[in-house]
């Protein structure tokens, strides 16, 4: 019976990690009980997405985020490659509140570094940015090299476009229901007040 009882604990622990570990990869600030949760997914290559983020993301964290009412969430849907870097490099920071600092200042910084087609000097210009949020540039290229990342990203997105047919970035999910349409930041406070 022991045996049996020790099979079933190493079968839970081993499934809880597996959930715990899937639910870290998705980038999320603010309390994991909100009643709202927002989902964006965007490219960080994407100028909408850079300008949502600096608008929306913003008042919104001041609002509701850092009050406990909402949940956001960052899925990555890279557009091409020099997205997915970033998104990499994002990634390699454990540190929570540091990657979406870093999240931030690639928004902020996108004209800077998401220009071109030369991804050696693009991922170099990301890197740059990264180390200025407690990265150091041998781990960010180890981080570059690791195809296990990058495959979790596009897994992440081939598994974001089957359930909610993502047509364009960035696109937003409250509380499950899919906005597409540009928003502004009054609009988008009727949305979750709605849903509060």
């Amino acid at each position: 019976m022991k045996k049996k009882h020790n099979f079933f604990v190493i079968i839970f622990l081993t499934f809880f990690t597996f959930i715990v570990k899937a639910e870290s990869k998705i980038l999320s600030i603010g309390n994991s009980d909100a009643k709202v949760i927002v989902k964006v997914f965007s490219s960080l290559t994407c100028p909408h997405c850079a300008s949502f983020h600096a608008v929306i993301f913003n008042n919104l964290k001041t609002d509701y985020i850092d009050k406990g009412l909402v949940r956001f969430e960052h899925h990555a849907f890279p557009l091409d490659l020099a997205a997915l870097n970033a998104e990499v490099v994002i990634r390699c920071q454990s540190n929570n509140d540091k990657r979406f600092e870093l999240l931030e200042e690639i928004y902020n910084k996108q004209k800077r570094w998401a220009v071109g087609s030369d991804i050696n000097k693009i991922n170099n210009l990301i890197i740059d940015l990264g180390s200025n949020f407690d990265l150091s540039k041998e781990k960010m290229r180890n981080c570059l090299n690791d195809n296990v990342a990058q495959d979790e990203i596009l897994n992440q997105r081939i598994e974001a476009q089957k359930k909610y047919k993502i047509e364009s970035t960035p696109t937003i999910i409250v509380n499950e229901k899919k906005y597409t349409n540009k928003i502004d930041y009054k609009e988008f406070k009727k949305i979750i007040e709605k849903n509060l």
